[in-house]
């Protein structure tokens, strides 16, 4: 199968060349119900990843050269973001509610990584006996 892509030709843009769908900003409610339907759905293959940093509200990036007009954060938040590679979706949690969504989300998180595999420990061992 032949797939035609739009766009220019040639080795720039490549995050927007990954195939993953636009980014949808979400409540923080929402983004942990999203996020549920991303584990149940990679619960038998597949992976979900989830950054998280400081988010200051900024739209454009910082100039490199000269200085910034004076911007100030109103307060501290917090951007997540989670995909399974076709899914995008993020929130922002802002320092008021920061304790509520961190409870939620943690719970979140052990009740959805019990399918993990656990590593081998014997091959662990011939690999540190190797090194010395």
């Amino acid at each position: 199968m032949v797939r035609a892509r739009s766009g220019s030709s040639g080795s720039g843009g490549g995050r927007a060349q990954r195939g993953a769908g636009a980014m949808v900003l979400l409540e923080s409610e929402q983004f942990l119900t999203e996020l549920t339907r991303l584990f149940q759905k990679c619960r038998t293959s597949g992976s979900v990843y989830i950054t998280l940093k400081k988010y200051d509200g900024r739209t454009k990036p910082i100039p490199r050269k000269g200085h910034v007009e004076g911007f100030e954060p109103a307060d501290n938040k917090c951007l997540l973001r989670a995909t399974d590679g076709k899914k995008k979706i993020s929130t922002v949690v802002s320092s008021k509610e920061v304790n509520k969504f961190q409870m939620a989300y943690s719970n979140l998180l052990r009740a959805n990584m019990d399918g993990l595999k656990k590593k081998d420990k014997k091959s662990k061992n011939k690999k540190s006996k190797a090194t010395q």
